[in-house]
């Protein structure tokens, strides 16, 4: 039997415009600046400006101030379905400010710029060129070097390299001439590079160096005979083995430890690799911190003109053909979408600003003194401060980084769980970790400390935390066990 019912619920939806926010709330600066890039290839309407064809008049900077104190109000504008007038924008006196609020006081900041460096890549062919060699030993060379990884080794086959080009580019070059093309490689700077293990790369580079010779026919001994009980630090089997006393075994060993074992460092690649660009900067003006964005390189975005003037309704008069009307559309589309975006990347703007601000005013300790100062803080904190939502503040943190006195941190650093102290205080599991790191940075080499040991130490200082713990912290700061952290 059919029947009729009516039902009353609530739903939430988002839209276009809030999801086109929330899309560039999560970028970088560098995202952002490509993100820019691409939306001014895609929508006419939006042209690139210069930003020194404008100032910032007072009447702006005030309206901007304005929009810091009403900037809650952009999801609920979004939300609805005005339009905003094309007069509105005609005289550009009303959207001048939109463009990208640049102060003018920004250029007299000094803004961090990654350097252009040469690839390690180019350093060795530029060494490689050099040698006397034949053009199919040549060719060879320049496929090893581009074959390395990221720490500088080199984990192909060579007999299958070599037979690769003789089947697919026609160059022949006999094994012996294939193992000498990479011994002459490994002998380039950095020394003991396209190794193919950590033995190979160390003992490459004894060979290759200039320390004094008895204790570099010891070191080579050790890596050549001893190598696992090296790696293990049981030098008493090192010292049986080799008939040595501790004194000795310490000079050959200690000749080890000034040997790169990464001589690629991680930057065979690309040296920009590993280089971060800060989104923020905080600086200290006497006894406060100023925060900028660092958004100087994105470009600056406004409407068209020209467009604006096709789109006036008022000058058009006469009877417009069919075509016309479909230009006309696509044009009204595109001043849309274009009017959006620019208001996202301005309320982006204002609300990074704002979540930077608070995370400096929560740690401000920090800031003065460094990382054993950091309190415990959670997004919640935050998203309580600024009255925001916490997958806004979760968005905004995913990614960036600040530039401070204390150095370059990526936003999640600041946030952190913290343990009760029996003095009744809340301690930072960051503070923790530096507490480990500074007891094993004192601890006696000879006899390093266990996590156990580690743990009983900071409970001692009223920090309660299981041996587990340490164990985990120990292992994210990248401090190895207590065995391999002896010394002789």
């Amino acid at each position: 039997m059919l029947s009729l019912h009516q039902k009353l619920s609530q739903q939430q939806k988002l839209s276009p415009q809030q999801i086109q926010y929330q899309k560039l709330l999560q970028l970088n600066t560098l995202a952002l600046e490509q993100r820019i890039k691409t939306e001014l290839e895609l929508n006419p309407i939006l042209e690139e400006t210069l930003v020194d064809e404008y100032e910032l008049t007072q009447d702006q900077a005030e309206d901007k101030e304005k929009q810091d104190n009403d900037e809650n109000d952009f999801e609920e504008t979004a939300s609805k379905e005005d339009e905003f007038e094309i007069e509105d924008f005609m005289n550009q006196s009303d959207f001048e400010e939109i463009r990208m609020n640049k102060s003018p006081d920004d250029d007299d900041r000094v803004y961090p710029v990654a350097p252009s460096r040469r690839t390690l890549s180019d350093k060795l062919l530029e060494q490689f060129y050099l040698l006397d060699l034949s053009e199919e030993q040549m060719v060879l060379g320049e496929l090893i070097i581009q074959s390395l990884d990221t720490d500088g080794y080199f984990k192909q086959d060579l007999s299958k390299m070599v037979e690769d080009l003789e089947l697919f580019e026609d160059v022949k070059v006999s094994m012996e001439d294939a193992i000498d093309v990479l011994k002459r490689i490994q002998t380039l700077e950095p020394v003991g590079i396209a190794a193919g293990n950590l033995r190979e790369c160390l003992l490459i580079q004894i060979r290759n160096s200039s320390f004094d010779p008895y204790y570099s026919y010891l070191a080579e001994q050790i890596l050549e005979h001893n190598f696992e009980d090296f790696v293990n630090k049981r030098f008493e089997q090192i010292e049986k083995s080799l008939n040595l006393n501790r004194q000795t075994l310490k000079s050959a060993v200690e000749i080890i430890h000034k040997l790169d074992p990464k001589p690629g460092e991680g930057n065979i690649a690309s040296e920009e690799i590993n280089q971060i660009t800060p989104d923020f900067i905080v600086e200290k003006l006497e006894n406060n911190y100023i925060i900028t964005l660092n958004d100087r390189s994105v470009p600056s975005v406004t409407i068209s003109q020209t467009y604006l003037e096709m789109l006036d309704t008022k000058k058009r008069k006469r009877k417009v053909s069919e075509r016309e009307k479909e230009t006309h559309k696509f044009l009204r589309e595109k001043f849309e979408s274009a009017k959006w975006f620019i208001a996202s990347i301005q309320q982006r703007r204002q609300t990074l600003m704002k979540i930077m601000r608070a995370i400096v005013e929560k740690q401000y300790e920090f800031f003065e003194n460094g990382p054993r100062f950091l309190k415990p803080m959670i997004y919640k904190d935050i998203a309580e401060e600024v009255m925001m939502d916490i997958s806004t503040i979760s968005r905004v943190v995913n990614g960036k980084y600040v530039q401070s006195p204390q150095g370059i941190h990526e936003l999640k650093y600041f946030f952190s769980e913290g343990l009760s102290t029996d003095s009744g205080t809340e301690i930072s599991n960051k503070h923790i970790k530096e507490l480990i790191k500074e007891i094993c940075d004192n601890e006696d080499k000879k006899s390093p400390y266990s996590d156990d040991k580690i743990a009983a130490m900071l409970q001692e200082k009223g920090i309660h935390i299981a041996r587990r713990t340490v164990a985990k912290y120990r292992e994210q700061l990248m401090l190895p066990v207590a065995r391999l952290r002896k010394e002789i």
